[in-house]
């Protein structure tokens, strides 16, 4: 039997950011931290190619999938098939403001129907073996959060869904961009504690503006674990301590450039396969960030990845403009 993720620190769903590439270097960086994809659309998973869309390598265990959708049979059947590829966990998407997901009737919009979440859930847990989870914001537009939140959390947690991952901000589905609405609406960390204290049988993970790891670590009381999001992808090394910090192991690579030297079987297995290096260098920009050479890093892979043929030469090339004895070796 497969022993139960432990979900003290996870990598959030970030479209855009967290695919299989991405993944696989956060991997490098982090032995224990559950990594979640990018967010997948139902239908897509079904019709439009699963193995492009949602496949992965088996080394970025533990791994979880995030889905996007709000009809519970098609959601079901793209658990079913998630399952199949081998991921550990299936996570429903109540948390993404754009228009293109309003659109569609999924992400945040689905605060204002616990119901169908409850349905759409049952529907993904009777589908598979594997746990099912919500990853949802505390409210949408003029809702009152202390009742919207309770209120959804206990419809939900009926049907036999257990871990939430709140997103510790509102929504506005109107008037702000997805971007904006990352920043926008005020943080409420209290409330998710509040909801833990009230629902000590739930599984209660923080997510939403933690800056760092110092930082998520800092918000981590009274709750059962944080989700780092933008700065695990643009500070990057700031991972390479999750496992001695949080899980209280050895971390996996000593520096930076253990960590290229890591990764370099990966990034030169998938140039073999035909991928062209900017989609795997664009996810490590931030590995050098506040280190000298930094901006010389970056720099050369900004510049030099994307030419036609470019190989690991060109990694190195940007590692010696941080450290050139420590890239030569």
């Amino acid at each position: 039997m497969t022993a139960p993720l432990d979900r003290r620190f996870s990598i959030a769903p970030m479209m855009d950011w967290t695919d299989r590439h991405c993944r696989a270097f956060h991997r490098v960086l982090t032995r224990r931290a559950v990594l979640y994809t990018e967010m997948a659309v139902d239908m897509a998973v079904i019709h439009g190619g699963a193995e492009r869309l949602i496949g992965f390598d088996p080394a970025e265990h533990p791994v979880a999938i995030q889905l996007g959708g709000s009809d519970p049979r098609t959601l079901a059947e793209a658990s079913r098939i998630a399952e199949g590829f081998g991921y550990a966990e299936i996570n429903l998407n109540v948390g993404c403001p754009s228009d293109r997901v309003q659109s569609g009737k999924f992400g945040a919009c689905l605060m204002r129907e616990p119901e169908l979440v409850a349905e759409c859930l049952t529907a993904m847990r009777e589908a598979v073996c594997v746990p099912v989870t919500v990853k949802h914001r505390i409210g949408v537009d003029e809702q009152d959060p202390e009742q919207t939140l309770f209120g959804f959390v206990d419809t939900v947690a009926k049907t036999g869904v257990t871990t939430f991952i709140v997103h510790a901000r509102k929504a506005w589905l109107q008037g702000l961009s997805p971007k904006q609405n990352r920043d926008v609406p005020p943080l409420d960390y209290a409330i998710v504690r509040r909801l833990k204290a009230a629902r000590p049988d739930l599984e209660i993970l923080l997510n939403g503006g933690l800056e760092s790891l110092d930082h998520a670590l800092a918000e981590s009381d009274g709750v059962d674990g944080v989700m780092l999001g933008r700065a695990a992808y643009h500070t990057p090394w700031t991972l390479a301590e999750v496992d001695s910090r949080v899980y209280g192991e050895p971390d996996p690579v000593s520096d930076p450039f253990a960590a290229l030297d890591a990764y370099r079987p990966y990034v030169e297995a998938q140039l073999v396969q035909g991928v062209r290096l900017h989609s795997i260098t664009r996810h490590m920009l931030g590995l050098f960030q506040g280190r000298p050479g930094a901006r010389r890093w970056r720099q050369v892979l900004s510049e030099k990845a994307n030419s036609p043929g470019a190989d690991w030469t060109v990694v190195s090339e940007a590692a010696a403009a941080v450290d050139p004895d420590r890239a030569a070796a």
